[in-house]
């Protein structure tokens, strides 16, 4: 009797043991659900950062400096955090996109110097990225590039135009965890995480022509004017699906503690998920293409066709689905971007929310600009000029952008009460002042 007891009491703790590890498991799948959902227009704007062009400048960067650059990572956070919350408030508040707002209260001059440099970067990104995809495929398939690029121009159009705004944000987020790619990658290879970690804390500066001209081009790179753009329009977007606003730029928005909260997480994340991606494709091509005395790296499928005889088909592989993956993400965010400010610059209806019949010229802009960048591919102009011209643009176009965006969430007038925090001003105006000077270097290293 006393045994049976005793194991009938066995059974029992088993079965309580088998019950709290399943309703652990439920709990952890369910906060992962939750984070799922709150992640959004933030978390698809920092993984768009990571696209091909930028993925080429952060392999450069390793190639040529190693991990002594590897501080800009952490340096640029905070900045990034603060100017796409900024951004993504402006959204929310006003359920306007930013080239409206500054047509309605700024400069209109200002505004379509600005659009139009935008819309030139943007067609020269996504001319260089299209081609990085095109060459990644060819990489890890019998098919030409040519047919490639044929197929992801389609794909990409095709996606924006015909797809619902709902589940063309799905499709965002699946496309942004091919960046975990690149984690895997840094791991698959040996690294000296001693050394790296000493980097990543400890700066170590050098003001020779090649670090500067580096250090501006991550700056370009990381804090592009189309992520402004995008991030602001895609707040609205998701307040007229959640039906908190009746359509893009008409109506006040029905705005909540909560939904802002949301957008803060959704967007820091996104921001420090973009920044431990480039920490990553530093710390690989550093360990790697760096350590073999490989010093230029043209595109990331160079990139990623340099890593095969150096750290085998794997993490060659896993950099070159890399690079097809953030493509997908970021080309349909290029053109968006640029369709967004152009329309928005004339009063036009736009919006991803809106079909083809409510918004003709939102999506057409979308198609002109991504036919444009497939076609640049025909020129065969090097990927690395397009890259340059693409970088100064944003160089040139950022600070005065930035300047008006802090003005507009400083603004009571536009904003009311949800004006900029001291805080949100002083790394504001510290980028804006970083920016201008970056583009000034910019520019002298090209006179002189």
């Amino acid at each position: 009797m006393p045994r049976w007891r005793w194991r009938e009491r066995g059974s029992k703790s088993a079965f309580t043991m088998r019950s709290s590890a399943l309703q652990c498991c439920l709990v952890k799948r369910r906060r992962l659900r939750n984070l799922l959902r709150i992640l959004g227009p933030g978390f698809i704007t920092g993984a768009a950062d990571d696209d091909p062009s930028g993925i080429a400048t952060y392999a450069q960067t390793g190639a040529a400096f190693g991990s002594t650059q590897l501080w800009f990572a952490l340096f640029a956070t905070p900045f990034m955090i603060a100017i796409q919350e900024m951004c993504g408030r402006i959204g929310l508040v006003t359920g306007k996109g930013l080239s409206g707002l500054i047509r309605r209260h700024y400069s209109r001059p200002l505004l379509f110097v600005a659009i139009l440099l935008l819309l030139v970067a943007n067609i020269f990104n996504i001319g260089a990225d299209l081609g990085a995809m095109a060459a990644a495929a060819e990489l890890v398939s019998p098919i030409s590039r040519w047919v490639w690029l044929f197929a992801f121009t389609l794909f990409v159009i095709g996606l924006e135009i015909f797809v619902s705004y709902r589940t063309y944000a799905k499709f965002l987020k699946i496309f942004a965890i091919a960046l975990l790619a690149y984690v895997f990658a840094a791991f698959s290879v040996d690294q000296p995480w001693g050394e790296i970690f000493h980097d990543l804390f400890i700066p170590s500066f050098s003001f020779g022509k090649a670090e500067l001209v580096n250090i501006v081009a991550l700056l370009g790179t990381t804090i592009s004017p189309y992520l402004f753009f995008w991030q602001t329009d895609e707040e609205v977007e998701e307040e007229v699906v959640h039906h908190l606003l009746p359509s893009m730029g008409r109506g006040k928005p029905r705005l909540s503690k909560k939904l802002l909260g949301t957008m803060r997480t959704d967007t820091a994340v996104g921001m420090v998920f973009s920044n431990l991606i480039m920490f990553f494709i530093i710390t690989t091509s550093a360990s790697t293409l760096g350590a073999h005395n490989i010093r230029t790296v043209a595109t990331a499928a160079e990139a990623a066709a340099m890593l095969q005889p150096l750290a085998g088909p794997f993490a060659a592989g896993l950099f070159s689905l890399g690079v097809i993956g953030t493509g997908l993400l970021a080309v349909p965010i290029l053109a968006g971007s640029a369709s967004y400010a152009f329309v928005e610059a004339f009063g036009w209806h736009e919006g991803l929310s809106r079909t083809f019949r409510q918004a003709p010229a939102f999506y057409i802009i979308i198609a002109l600009s991504t036919g444009i960048g497939f076609l640049l591919n025909f020129l065969h102009l090097p990927s690395f000029e397009l890259l340059y011209a693409a970088a100064i643009l944003n160089g040139v176009t950022a600070p005065p952008l930035l300047i008006l965006i802090l003005l507009i969430g400083s603004n009571r007038s536009i904003m009311g009460r949800r004006v900029n925090s001291r805080l949100s001003n002083i790394l504001g105006w510290s980028l804006a002042i970083i920016m201008s000077l970056a583009a000034a270097v910019l520019l002298l290293t090209m006179v002189f």
